[in-house]
């Protein structure tokens, strides 16, 4: 940052239950696309709009997140939500990170494009944020969808949704645990310092096999 330019600082939030390889290489064309000189990676304690398996540790998570960009510049790995315990709000975390001459952006994936006129605040969320989405899919049958909900919140709010370009990652958390519970391997899907994690630690695995 020069003289009196803003500091860019992404966020971007998630369950990460594990992190994976698409997680990572959207985080990354985050930063490259919206020239960011920080990024925030916030592992939620608990998510508004998902259901958390009961025996999830929010500490594995945020230390998977820690191996997933440990070699990656500008990444910060926040424990803020996990600190702040309940509900992990948005716009708690986003006000909690406001600073003069701070340029805010948040970045979502699809689903939560088409439903953040439901979240919690979501107006004054606009008001601290400049949005920006992710696809993680390649279904051409929700881009309609997503333009026309985009060019409704740019006519209600006056916000517009920048979109992250880069080739979908078609690949969910809910995926590897089935498939660690399954025996299968995961090294392709997940960083090695996570997938070794995971494997130390015996997380996901079946009842039969704990």
């Amino acid at each position: 940052m020069n003289g009196a330019e803003q500091l860019r600082v992404g966020i971007y939030g998630g369950t990460f239950a594990p992190i994976h390889n698409g997680h990572v290489a959207a985080a990354k064309a985050f930063m490259e696309q919206m020239k960011l000189d920080y990024l925030f990676i916030i592992p939620t304690y608990m998510p508004p709009h998902k259901q958390v398996d009961f025996s999830d540790d929010p500490l594995y998570r945020l230390r998977m997140c820690e191996l997933a960009f440990e070699d990656t510049d500008g990444v910060v790995i926040s424990d803020m939500e996990i600190k702040r315990g309940g509900v992990s709000y948005t716009y708690d975390t986003l006000r909690e990170l406001s600073r003069p001459n701070t340029r805010l952006f948040f970045m979502c994936g699809t689903d939560m494009v088409l439903t953040f006129d439901t979240w919690y605040k979501f107006e004054e969320i606009f008001k601290l944020c400049y949005p920006v989405y992710v696809r993680r899919e390649n279904d051409p049958i929700l881009t309609k969808r997503i333009v026309d909900k985009i060019t409704e919140y740019y006519n209600k709010y006056g916000v517009m949704f920048r979109r992250i370009v880069t080739e979908p990652v078609e690949l969910s958390s809910t995926q590897i645990r089935k498939r660690v519970a399954e025996g299968k391997d995961i090294s392709s899907l997940v960083p090695q310092g996570v997938a070794e994690f995971i494997k130390q630690n015996r997380l996901y695995l079946s009842e039969g096999e704990k």
